[in-house]
């Protein structure tokens, strides 16, 4: 069952929201239901959400709008387009043809890859700007509309420089459609702030959502009491939700809801590792939340340091002493290997690690959850070299044995899969016959490197640093010059 927290309008535009996953995720994506929201109340437009499990039911529409979030989900887009009986690649799509156009992390990181298949692209928050583009599109013809399109901040015409569109946070990003089918059934989502002020070096998320940004205690309180009106799931959003200046308030409030009978489940994406206090896990455990995350990223202080995770060992071992004594059952902290200057010291330093916490927190079930390194865009390591893929799975392998000795959990990302991610997120123009190619072979990973071998195609796997990049045609905060000075610097301090 659906719930919607809002009346919509229905007008003569048909705009189809395509998420290129199954509906179970696009249920629980805040930025599409939030965009697709903004465009089923605007007047004019008819507004239908679709997934990749539910486009047959759909005829052809005026225009379709896809949220991507992660590297694969070109594999979703071509779906739906096949599905649907449009082509591909957008030069071989006429005036009769649907306007096809994308935005979500995925585009503002790295459109270039993409181009060929979007009319047009978004780049950066999409709030105010899809409000602009939704007025282009009802009122001009596909011709008229594509000219038009480029005069609006953060619409990237492919080929052309664009600016990076940042939204002032004001009317607070909430779950506008509550519904038993979606990942996180029944939860009602607030976006606390956005961005991250750590600026960690590895950290897209964080570089491309600058300024750190929050919305007020009050607008926040405004959106718990909505919720609570349809559902008693609650949950918090942001990369950086404890850095609200008012953050404890905040927890302080839910906390005395559920003292005075209010029944509140209240789940957090993760913790900060430097600033989770009693207060705050109390009022998780209140909620019934048994476990939560931290991020150290890195075991050894030398190598948090490089990435700028400043972060000391008595924090972590602090944070997981505050989270065992105030009533968590166990935590899940993330990691990463692969990580530039890397060594085996490095490495072992998960195991002491891992040893310390266990011996001061008995009974306390912990995990370490580990990534590989990929560099991405817009990051002081966008230049950074990639760790061959066998390195990267030797260590792995290291790890889960002898922290199976330890009696310690641990869990791995495929460093192949992850290897293919950093081609897509640094890759260029000429990845646009390689992405349908695999897309035709099924997607699986022996697909990747056979049609990189079939086509001839040849990867970058580092970028010079006095070299021209894909995406410098995006205009974003901070600058290029500033990424290569954080690069340098980060390079010195390493070797001292």
């Amino acid at each position: 069952m659906e719930r919607f927290l809002y009346n919509s309008n229905k007008g003569d535009y048909t705009l189809l929201m395509a998420y290129p996953a199954v509906e179970e995720f696009a249920l629980a994506s805040l930025g599409y239901l939030w965009l697709y929201k903004i465009a089923d109340m605007t007047e004019g437009i008819n507004a239908l959400r679709c997934a990749t499990d539910s486009i047959d039911k759909f005829k052809q529409p005026q225009a379709a709008a896809f949220s991507m979030s992660f590297d694969f989900d070109f594999m979703g887009v071509f779906e739906i387009l096949e599905k649907l009986g449009i082509p591909f690649y957008a030069n071989e799509r006429d005036e009769n043809q649907p306007l096809i156009f994308a935005g979500g992390p995925v585009i503002t990181t790295n459109p270039r890859p993409y181009e060929a298949f979007f009319d047009f692209m978004m780049i950066g928050d999409g709030e105010d700007s899809f409000k602009k583009v939704l007025e282009i599109l009802k009122n001009n013809s596909k011709k008229e509309a594509l000219k038009l399109l480029g005069n609006v901040e953060g619409v990237y015409i492919p080929s052309k420089p664009v600016k990076k569109s940042t939204t002032v946070l004001e009317e607070v990003i909430y779950t506008p459609v509550l519904s038993d089918k979606g990942y996180f059934k029944d939860t009602f989502i607030i976006e606390v702030a956005r961005g991250c002020m750590n600026r960690c070096a590895f950290c897209t998320a964080s570089y491309i959502n600058l300024p750190f940004r929050n919305y007020s205690y009050e607008k926040i309180i405004e959106a718990i009491e909505l919720g609570l009106q349809y559902t008693k799931k609650i949950a918090l959003l942001g990369a950086q939700i404890s850095a609200h200046p008012q953050f404890e308030d905040i927890m302080k409030y839910l906390s005395d809801k559920m003292d005075n009978g209010v029944e509140i489940e209240l789940g957090i994406s993760s913790l900060r590792t430097d600033s989770v206090t009693p207060q705050m896990v109390q009022t998780l455990v209140k909620g019934g939340q048994k476990h939560s995350t931290i991020a150290i990223e890195a075991a050894s202080e030398r190598l948090r340091k490089f990435i700028n995770k400043n972060l000391k060992e008595e924090q972590i071992l602090n944070a997981v002493k505050v989270a065992r004594e105030n009533g968590l059952k166990g935590l899940k902290i993330y990691s990463m290997i692969g990580i530039p200057t890397e060594t085996q010291e490095d490495i072992d330093e998960f195991l002491r690690l891992g040893r310390v916490i266990k011996e001061e927190n008995k009974g306390f079930n912990i995990e370490f959850s580990f990534s590989t390194f990929v560099p991405k865009p817009h990051t002081p390591f966008q230049w950074a070299l990639r760790e061959d893929t066998k390195s990267l799975e030797a260590k792995q392998k290291y790890l889960e044995k002898e922290f199976a000795k330890l009696g310690i959990a641990s869990k791995f990302s495929s460093a192949k899969w992850d290897y293919w991610q950093s081609v897509l997120s640094r890759g260029g123009v000429e990845l646009a016959p390689f992405l349908v190619e695999v897309y035709k072979k099924g997607g699986k990973i022996g697909a990747y490197k056979s049609t990189l071998k079939d086509l001839n195609i040849s990867v970058n796997e580092s970028f010079d640093i006095s070299e021209e990049l894909p995406w410098d045609i995006i205009e974003i905060e901070p600058g290029k010059l500033l990424l290569i000075n954080e690069y340098n610097r980060l390079n010195k301090k390493a070797s001292l």
